[in-house]
């Protein structure tokens, strides 16, 4: 900086006005007031000094700097602004609320300018993300139609507004409009489908980009894609992922790494999943602890779970809320009350973490499991957010094992109101009631599920087969094959009741020589 600052002193004591060999060094220094005084002791600007001032702006945008309004307004009141120069201010104000208010007028000025017909699809892109990050998906809808021509970036930039929100009959309309595809137009479908519980959609989006469209994913692919993998159980796609992820050096990002962890805990395979987590190394974050955390607890390592939690802690890391919740699910599954209730009340005192209704929901487990349902109902009436399905579910199943009916039933009522279509309920109720002889109540529950007319829904499955998601409901035959499937099942049903009878053959033979 000590450099360019001579050079501007030996430059003004020569009289020379070149400013753009000393704004690059001032700007490759770091110093940005510095270089927005330089410009502005520009005597006599001139519209042949209109790329440096899109040089500053550029580099103030992408730091996202202060200075960036006020030499936006300079350059303008000097009507030294480009497209160029918009484009810049509204890639910022995509992304920095600081900026929104002034790109609102820029559109407008923008106009005035006689730059807005000007065919720059740089600009056109910006101007559509700035609104749809803002939420404007209207004003975005509005300048995307009223473009005479459009790219594929403005196409991608208004797709990802549209799956953001979760519209994605909207998105999917526009994704099949879009005259050319690339590997950010896949990725918006992937992760809106993914992100808003689409899990088969996002896997057969991926399947298509993939082996049909010939597209190759990038990271954000892959990390979009193998949550959907884990919730539909597609193990063998997430391994090929992996795979592939591991051929293109996308392992060293810690978020696609993390995404493999979940998949494989999420599959059951819970020694794979932490062969990858120790791969990861020093790279680890705290979502990397969290995830392995999870898995242990969910499928009942709970001595691994908590042993990795203190393992946590000594390396430095500080649990979030999400930790908590995989060490209380742990303490359930160990049965260990006492260790749980010290680790939910560590987490104001010696954390300063507000336990949420997550944290309450796995107390009331906790206490439920182990019997102690009165405490159980202490602590929900104690929480200071109303309690919501998931809390009184856990009592309900707690009262279901220990065959409380007086808190079973008090759970019921509340769960009618929070679920009503939810016939679960009313369903575990009523075999609480059988399990105590008291058949009144059973013909009481029976009777309102008839008035109420409530149906359980039907049950379905996925099973993965050639790369390929296949959803099998109760007396289905929409799939393309269920004739082949139910010929199928039927041959299955023959010879178990051929391997019955020559089963209880060979037992009454046993009986006969007893």
């Amino acid at each position: 900086m000590e450099e360019a600052k001579r050079l501007h002193a030996r430059a003004l004591r020569c009289g020379v006005r070149r400013l753009q060999p000393i704004l690059l060094r001032v700007l490759a220094a770091g110093d940005h007031r510095y270089a927005a005084l330089l410009l502005a002791s520009d005597p006599s600007p001139s519209p042949a000094s209109a790329p440096l001032h899109d040089r500053l702006l550029h580099t103030l945008a992408s730091s996202r700097s202060p200075l960036l309004l006020p030499s936006f307004s300079r350059a303008h009141r000097l009507r030294l602004l480009t497209p160029l120069s918009f484009t810049f201010l509204l890639s910022a104000a995509a992304t920095s609320l600081s900026f929104a208010p002034f790109a609102l007028s820029s559109h407008a000025l923008l106009i005035k300018s006689g730059h807005y017909g000007s065919d720059d699809p740089f600009l056109s892109s910006a101007l559509v993300s700035f609104y749809a990050r803002n939420r404007l998906l209207d004003q975005a809808r509005r300048v995307f139609d009223e473009m005479p021509r459009r790219d594929t970036a403005v196409y991608n930039a208004l797709l990802a507004a549209y799956t953001r929100r979760g519209l994605l009959h909207v998105a999917e309309k526009l994704f099949e409009e879009m005259p050319e595809r690339n590997v950010i137009s896949w990725t918006s479908m992937v992760s809106g489908y993914a992100q808003n519980g689409m899990h088969v959609e996002a896997v057969e989006t991926f399947l298509e980009m993939w082996e049909e469209a010939g597209v190759q994913p990038n990271e954000l692919t892959v990390t979009s894609v193998l949550p959907a993998c884990a919730a539909v159980g597609a193990m063998k796609l997430g391994r090929k992922v992996e795979r592939y992820a591991k051929r293109k050096g996308h392992l060293g990002n810690v978020y696609v790494t993390n995404a493999v962890v979940e998949m494989y805990a999420k599959c059951g395979n819970i020694r794979r999943a932490w062969k990858v987590f120790q791969r990861i190394g020093p790279r680890r974050d705290l979502c990397s602890w969290n995830t392995m955390i999870m898995a242990f607890a969910v499928h009942g390592f709970w001595r691994e779970a908590l042993a990795l939690f203190h393992k946590l802690r000594m390396t430095g890391f500080k649990p979030d809320g999400i930790t908590f919740v995989g060490v209380i699910l742990a303490c359930t599954h160990g049965g260990l009350v006492a260790e749980g209730k010290l680790l939910f009340n560590s987490m104001d005192a010696d954390f300063h973490l507000t336990p949420r209704i997550e944290h309450y929901g796995c107390m009331v487990d906790l206490l439920g499991r182990a019997g102690r349902l009165k405490e159980a109902y202490s602590m929900i009436c104690s929480m200071p957010v109303e309690p919501d399905a998931v809390i009184w579910g856990a009592l309900l199943g707690a009262c279901s094992f220990h065959g409380n009916i007086e808190l079973a039933e008090l759970a019921v009522n509340n769960l009618v109101f929070l679920e009503p279509q939810n016939t679960a309920n009313l369903v575990i109720l009523s075999n609480i009631y059988a399990s105590s002889g008291n058949w009144d109540g059973v013909a009481q529950v029976w009777k309102l599920l008839k008035e109420k007319d409530h149906k359980k829904t039907a049950g379905y499955s996925f099973i993965e087969s050639e790369g390929r998601m296949h959803k099998f409901l109760v007396g289905d035959k929409s799939h393309p094959r269920f004739e082949e499937v139910y010929r199928t099942l039927d041959s299955i049903t023959v010879l178990m009741k051929l391997a019955r009878l020559e089963n209880m053959e060979e037992l009454e033979s046993c009986l006969c020589h007893l």
